[in-house]
C-alpha cells in the first residue's frame, strides 16, 4: 500500500497515541477492501454513538484515555436517549445512562454534538465531490445521490477510526468509475404528480430499487417534476432500509444525473423495472400491516428526521388538534433550535405534538403506548418498526397521518 508523508507521520505517532492507533484500524480495513492508497477524508459522519452493548462504550473510552481528537468536522448519528428532553426516555435506566455515556463520549473527542441521522441537514452539509467518512444508510446514499459527496457504507468503529486520522481508504465509491448507473428503473404516467404525491412516488422507488437492484446503482427516471430534495431523502431511506443501495441517480434531479447518458456513462444499461400507478401503489400497500380503519395509539413521523421545510408542511395540519392519540415528530437539535427560536416549538407542544431530538422513536423507548398500531409516513419507519418494536404499522402521506390522528384511526385524505 502507498503511504504518504501525513500516514508515516500519524504511525510514528506524531498526531498522538490516539490517531496512530486508529491508522492502524484504518490500513488493516483499507487492505481488506483492496484499497491500494488512503485518501484525504473531508469529513465523518459516525454511527457508533447508538449503543449496541459494552463493546460500542469500551471503544470510545479507549481513544478518550487516549486523549484523540479528531481531525476532520465529525457529526454524530442518533444516540439512545433524548439528551435535550431526558424525561422522555421510559427505557431501562441502565441502558440510558450507558446510552449518555457513549454520546458524552463521542463529543469529548471533538465530534459535533449533532445526534442526528440526516447531517446534511446541518450547517455542516459536504459539497460536491468531497471524500467522507459517512456511517448511517440514509446519509451515506444522501451524500452520495443527492449531494454528489463521495463515501462508502462504513460501519460503526471504522467511521470513527477514519475521523481520527482524517484518512479514508482509496475504493469503492470513492471513485469515478463505481458511480455510475449499472441498470435502469422508469416510473410511468406519473411525472405530472403534485407534491403530495411525489414523497409517496419516491418511497415507491426506493424500496423497489432496495429489493431488486442489490448493491447496483439505479438511475431513476420519470419521478414528478414536483420531486424535493425531502422526497429524495426518503428515497434513498428506503432504499437503503429494504436494501444495500448505497447510491442512486435520479435522473434531472441529482448532479451526477442531468441525463441519464451522463448517469450511465454512456453505456448499455438494462431497464429493470417499469413502474406505472399501480405498481406505485401496490409498493406503498406492502407497507401498512393493517388495514383502513383500524385503530391506532401513536403516529410517528421524521425518520430519517423532519426537515424545517417537512415542519413548514407540517404547521398548518396542527389546526386539526386536539388529536385523538399521540404524534411524535423525531429532528435534529440544527432544526429544534430554530422551531425554539421562531415560536413554532410552543405552537407544537400546545398542539399535544412531542419532538424527538437526538435519537429516533424506532431505535429507543419513548412511544408510551405501543399496545395497537401506529402509522407514519416514513417509509424507513414503516419498514423497521414492525421488527425493531412489534408493532403494526400503516403507512400514509403526512395528511393521512394527521387526519388519522384526529380520528384515532387509519383514514384517507
Amino acid at each position: 500500500m502507498e503511504l504518504s508523508r501525513t500516514d508515516h507521520a500519524i504511525i510514528n505517532g506524531d498526531h498522538g497515541p490516539a490517531a496512530a492507533d486508529a491508522l492502524q484500524l484504518v490500513l488493516k480495513f483499507a487492505e481488506a477492501v483492496g484499497a491500494p492508497r488512503l485518501l484525504t477524508c473531508a469529513g465523518a459522519h459516525v454511527d457508533g454513538c447508538l449503543y449496541h452493548g459494552q463493546a460500542s462504550l469500551d471503544f470510545v473510552e479507549r481513544f478518550v484515555a487516549l486523549k484523540g481528537r479528531v481531525k476532520v468536522p465529525t457529526t454524530l448519528n442518533v444516540g439512545s436517549v433524548d439528551l435535550i428532553h431526558p424525561e422522555l426516555f421510559i427505557g431501562d435506566a441502565q441502558l440510558g445512562a450507558a446510552g449518555r455515556r457513549l454520546m458524552q463520549a463521542h463529543v469529548e473527542l471533538g465530534c459535533t454534538p449533532s445526534f442526528t441521522c440526516a447531517p446534511y441537514q446541518t450547517l455542516l452539509r459536504p459539497k460536491f465531490g468531497d471524500q467522507l467518512a459517512w456511517a448511517e444508510s440514509n446519509a451515506i446514499v444522501f451524500a452520495n445521490s443527492v449531494i454528489g459527496a463521495r463515501t462508502n457504507r462504513y460501519g460503526d468503529f471504522i467511521d470513527l477510526a477514519c475521523a481520527l486520522t482524517g484518512r479514508v481508504p482509496d475504493y469503492g465509491l470513492h471513485r469515478s468509475e463505481n458511480r455510475r448507473a449499472r441498470v435502469i428503473v422508469e416510473i410511468q404516467g406519473l411525472e405530472n404528480a403534485g407534491p403530495d404525491q411525489a414523497g409517496g412516488i419516491a418511497v415507491a422507488a426506493g424500496l423497489f430499487a432496495g429489493k431488486q437492484c442489490g448493491d447496483s446503482t439505479a438511475a431513476i427516471t420519470g419521478l414528478p417534476a414536483s420531486t424535493s430534495e425531502d422526497d429524495l431523502k426518503a428515497l434513498g431511506a428506503a432504499a437503503a432500509s429494504s436494501g444495500s443501495v448505497v447510491m442512486f441517480h435520479a435522473v434531472g434531479f441529482t448532479p451526477e444525473a442531468p441525463d441519464l447518458k451522463t448517469a450511465t456513462g454512456g453505456a448499455d444499461v438494462p431497464v429493470v423495472a417499469r413502474l406505472g400507478p399501480d405498481d406505485i401503489s401496490g409498493i406503498l400497500a406492502s407497507l401498512s400491516t393493517v388495514k383502513d380503519g383500524t385503530a391506532l395509539t401513536a403516529v410517528a413521523l421524521g425518520t430519517p428526521h423532519f426537515s424545517l421545510s417537512e415542519f413548514d408542511r407540517l404547521m398548518p395540519m396542527l389546526d386539526l388538534a386536539p388529536f385523538a392519540v399521540p404524534v411524535y415528530v423525531n429532528t435534529g437539535r440544527h432544526e429544534w433550535e430554530r422551531l425554539v427560536a421562531d415560536g413554532r416549538a410552543q405552537r407544537l407542544e400546545s398542539a399535544g405534538v412531542t419532538v424527538v431530538v437526538d435519537t429516533c422513536t424506532y431505535v429507543t423507548s419513548i412511544i408510551r403506548d405501543l399496545s395497537g398500531a401506529v402509522m407514519t409516513n416514513s417509509g424507513k419507519w414503516a419498514y423497521y418498526a414492525p421488527g425493531n418494536l412489534g408493532v403494526d404499522v400503516a403507512f400514509g402521506t403526512l395528511a393521512d397521518t394527521l387526519l388519522s390522528a384526529k380520528a384515532g384511526r387509519v383514514v384517507r385524505a
